[in-house]
């Protein structure tokens, strides 16, 4: 095996065990999923869970939590980029409705935002309402913001609907908890626990 391909392989174990998402079992899925034509036994490296202490995590779980209660649908590694987590969002929107429940907007972060959290210690938050009414995805994304100040995050966001808030000097320490459920079943089940 080339050492550029152990490296690129190397590279995505890290970042999945770093992303503190997925477990091991996920992981080799991934990795076998992304390097399909390739011969390799991923049971060859090292594939450990992280040992990351949850505490930012925990406070932006928590916000999260809070905005759910304000109506703000938020998801936890929507989709590998904004444009696969916009879909799927409006996709936990349809299950929503059909279900009685009626989000006011909602926010989320990507994968890619997970990466860049890790490696550049920013996160990035993408907001938004789900009737396309800019004045209305402007106020969730001051709630959005106001929300993550009041955790005491050191927010970027220059108050516009098209820039993402940026939570900045974010260290992203999340660890695995198979007893949790994140991502749109989680944001759901968190969302119709809190309005019921």
């Amino acid at each position: 095996m080339n050492q550029d391909l152990v490296y690129e392989i190397e590279y995505m174990i890290e970042l999945l065990t770093k992303s503190g998402f997925f477990s091991k079992e996920e992981i080799l899925e991934i990795l076998e999923d992304q390097f399909i034509d390739e011969e390799i036994d991923f049971l060859k490296f090292d594939i450990s869970s992280n040992n990351s202490n949850n505490d930012n995590f925990s406070i932006l779980e928590s916000t999260f939590e809070k905005l759910t209660q304000k109506q703000i649908v938020c998801v936890h590694n929507c989709g590998y980029d904004i444009k696969e987590g916009v879909l799927d969002i409006f996709e936990l929107y349809a299950h929503l409705i059909n279900n009685g429940l009626t989000p006011e907007g909602f926010c989320f972060y990507t994968f890619v935002d997970i990466e860049e959290a890790i490696y550049e210690s920013k996160l990035k938050i993408t907001f938004g309402d789900f009737n396309k009414d800019e004045n209305k995805a402007l106020s969730i994304g001051k709630i959005v913001s106001n929300q993550l100040k009041e955790a005491n995050f050191d927010v970027n966001w220059d108050e516009s609907v098209n820039s993402q808030i940026e939570i900045v000097n974010f260290n992203w320490d999340k660890s695995y908890d198979e007893n949790k459920e994140y991502e749109l079943e989680g944001a759901y089940e968190q969302f119709k626990g809190v309005n019921k």
